[in-house]
């Protein structure tokens, strides 16, 4: 199977021949995809065979990666590059990937000159010119409403123009005004809303940073659509304009046929 051909490092690989199996298999694992074209579905599934090819895949602390595994990552990694294409991730190729969350010792400099170090606790890592850092847990063990695959794929499309700010490389014809307006309006009422106690649609780390925000926001869109575009409308235009595509326009055609046959569409 393809998990083999991540062992080849170094060498020029086609992509992969997958499965149609596999293919459903996985697939039905993310259930958000159904928020795509049949159109857009094909072309992720070709991304996914790229990003396959062109990635070096390594499992930590003796994890063995699996087929389904791998497509798992690649699937997900991809959907935000979908209107973009894989030059969005050309100028890195490791992937590692830890069995459950992990710890990475810090070293922080407070305002008074005083450094401190700690280990911090975390389920994924994006390191700007270097690899992608992924936690991977079974089906039922996941942590509920966080995808980390989406998030830190966020953040590395973040760093494409420098540190990961909340402020990407933005396609041409967007405005970095408007860009600026959506985003510090709805960072400054999303922190006072955590700060204050307030329930939030939003994972309440992304109050961590403006970076956080819009990492967390990209989970939300790609994710439950529905909901960002009510709570943060203004975001969810500008990440609709950004990522090139309409998710929650997808989920009221799932809404809609769920509907229609007496069923819950993905995400009810």
């Amino acid at each position: 199977m393809f998990a083999k051909l991540q062992q080849w490092l170094g060498l020029k690989r086609p992509p992969p021949s997958i499965p149609d199996a596999l293919w459903r298999r996985v697939e039905a694992g993310l259930p958000f995809l159904d928020f795509l074209g049949v159109d857009e579905r094909l072309r992720l599934r070709e991304l996914a065979r790229g990003f396959l090819a062109e990635k070096e895949f390594h499992g930590a602390q003796g994890l063995r990666l699996t087929d389904e595994m791998l497509l798992g990552i690649a699937l997900q990694a991809c959907l935000p590059i979908l209107n973009k294409g894989l030059d969005a991730y050309r100028s890195w190729v490791g992937v590692i990937v830890y069995p459950g969350d992990f710890v990475i010792p810090r070293h922080e400099m407070d305002e008074d000159g005083v450094v401190h170090e700690y280990d911090d606790e975390v389920l994924g890592e994006a390191w700007e010119g270097g690899p992608v850092v992924l936690s991977w847990f079974p089906g039922h063990l996941a942590p509920d409403g966080v995808n980390v695959v989406i998030h830190e794929f966020a953040h590395k499309l973040d760093m494409e123009n420098g540190g990961a700010d909340g402020f990407p490389r933005l396609l041409a014809g967007m405005s970095r005004e408007a860009w600026a307006a959506a985003f510090s309006s709805a960072y400054a009422a999303f922190c006072a809303d955590v700060d204050a106690g307030r329930d939030t649609t939003l994972d309440p780390y992304a109050a961590e940073s403006p970076g956080e925000f819009f990492a967390v926001a990209s989970e939300a869109f790609f994710e439950t659509p529905a909901s960002l575009s009510e709570s943060h409308p203004d975001v969810y235009a500008q990440l609709a304009a950004f990522y090139g595509s309409d998710p929650a326009a997808g989920a009221r055609r799932l809404g809609d046929l769920a509907g229609a046959r007496g069923t819950a569409p993905p995400g009810a």
